[in-house]
């Protein structure tokens, strides 16, 4: 009787084909027992909080990036300081190392806080953290074509959105 065995690229073939089954079937649950009943407020563009008002092609404010940014690095901070605290309060490792492991980790982990304070303060000196909403800028255009057709247009578009 021969046996046949999965070699490990048919094992990792088997788990990505479960994978997508199981993501399948749970779309295809989730489409048969959600209710389904739009209105005109759930068909709006979420945009962050901020009324979707006037035209989509105007760009993104960049301090959305800079506070996610600041958010992300004072959350890997604290996925340093876990680990750094959960062997900092091993009493063997300490006593082993006769105090100096205990002194090089704290002195270790003050040096990178300190950098991060660092870089929070510049970020805060430099304004990033300001969240004063900027003034709109309109473009000064040199078209031929009057303003009005454009604002008529944009009316129109405005109109097929909402029918």
């Amino acid at each position: 009787m021969a046996e046949t065995y999965l070699s490990d690229f048919g094992t990792i073939l088997l788990f990505l084909i479960g994978g997508a089954i199981f993501v399948v079937i749970g779309l295809f649950t989730s489409r048969l027992l959600r209710p389904n009943r739009p209105n005109p407020e759930k068909l709006t563009t979420y945009e962050s909080g901020e009324e979707p008002i006037g035209n989509s092609w105007v760009q993104f404010n960049p301090r959305f990036y800079v506070v996610a940014l600041i958010f992300i690095i004072f959350d890997v901070e604290l996925a340093f300081l876990f680990p750094w605290a959960v062997v900092f309060g091993r009493r063997d490792l300490i006593e082993a190392t006769d105090g100096m492991w205990g002194w090089f980790s704290l002195i270790e982990m003050f040096i990178f806080i300190g950098v991060l304070v660092l870089g929070l303060a510049y970020a805060w000196a430099k304004g990033h953290l300001d969240w004063i909403k900027p003034k709109p800028v309109i473009p000064q255009s040199r078209s031929k074509i009057p303003m009005d057709v454009y604002q008529q247009f944009n009316a129109r578009q405005e109109a097929k959105r909402e029918v």
